[in-house]
């Protein structure tokens, strides 16, 4: 496996699919990675040269990925919650940040149903 910021991409796969296992790295980024690094989108991760491999290393290193996107990420979600935005505060509640409805459905950020009793007649 080549590792690549910190993370062992896929050996098996197109070098523009398997860089997109890394944070921040999606296809259209990779395809970009590439076209700068001079590699070939189509060649397969364990038919690359270390030289390669280098100039890809060297490539993603100048962009913000991984660790230090993730810490940034967080950042920001933590500066909207200090701040009270409307958005901090649906983040703090665990509610959909987006104006998604929540009525029905959300169940992915409000967890399981939590059933609430009835009143008897």
């Amino acid at each position: 496996m080549a590792r690549i910021a910190g993370v062992d991409i896929p050996r098996n796969k197109r070098v523009e699919v398997s860089l997109t296992y890394i944070y921040g790295i999606g296809l259209p980024t990779s395809q970009k990675l590439l076209d700068l690094a001079g590699v070939d989108k189509d060649i397969r991760v364990k038919d690359l040269t270390d030289e390669q491999v280098n100039d890809i290393r060297n490539e993603v290193n100048k962009i913000r990925t991984e660790g230090d996107l993730r810490r940034e990420d967080s950042l920001n979600i933590k500066r909207l919650m200090e701040i009270g935005s409307y958005r901090g505060i649906r983040h703090r509640r665990g509610l959909p940040v987006r104006g998604q409805r929540t009525r029905t459905n959300a169940r992915t950020r409000k967890g399981p149903r939590r059933t609430v009793a009835n009143k008897k007649k």
